[in-house]
């Protein structure tokens, strides 16, 4: 598949894969200096890049593993969702989950992109639905 990419600024840069089997891209800082993130806020990191994702499909901002682990820092709705519509640069609002000021430096991988497809549905309005075993049991209602 073919994704068409925009460098909306000279500093951007491409998304990056990890290794040949890797599903997420890395998205990179397009900052100019670092950003300071205080304990426990939010701070918007651009990457400089606008992406056309074909019609179909969207790309998913997950955070990376290990800027999650080790420094507390993910993206701040978890998982982003940027449509095949969207044009615009694509930004990421990071999170420090810890209790300490964590920084991302220019050119700093901050999040993957991952292009996943997705099915379109129309929602009906019913009376009723199907009846199943589980029926209205919720949170912990299976068991552990």
């Amino acid at each position: 598949m073919k994704i068409e990419i925009k460098k909306l600024k000279d500093n951007a840069k491409l998304p990056t894969r990890g290794s040949c089997y890797a599903a997420g891209y890395d998205l990179y800082a397009c900052i100019d200096d670092a950003v300071t993130i205080a304990p426990h806020t939010t701070e918007k990191i651009g990457t400089g890049l606008s992406v056309a994702v074909p019609n179909g499909y969207f790309g998913a901002i997950f955070a990376r593993s290990g800027l999650a682990a080790k420094e507390g820092l993910r993206p701040a709705n978890c998982v982003g969702v940027a449509d095949s519509d969207y044009r615009g640069e694509y930004i990421v609002a990071i999170h420090n989950d810890t209790d300490e000021e964590r920084k991302i430096e220019p050119q700093e991988r901050i999040a993957q992109l991952v292009i996943m497809p997705f099915l379109e549905a129309e929602f009906e309005e019913v009376a009723n639905l199907s009846e199943t075993e589980r029926g209205s049991g919720g949170f912990g209602s299976t068991g552990k």
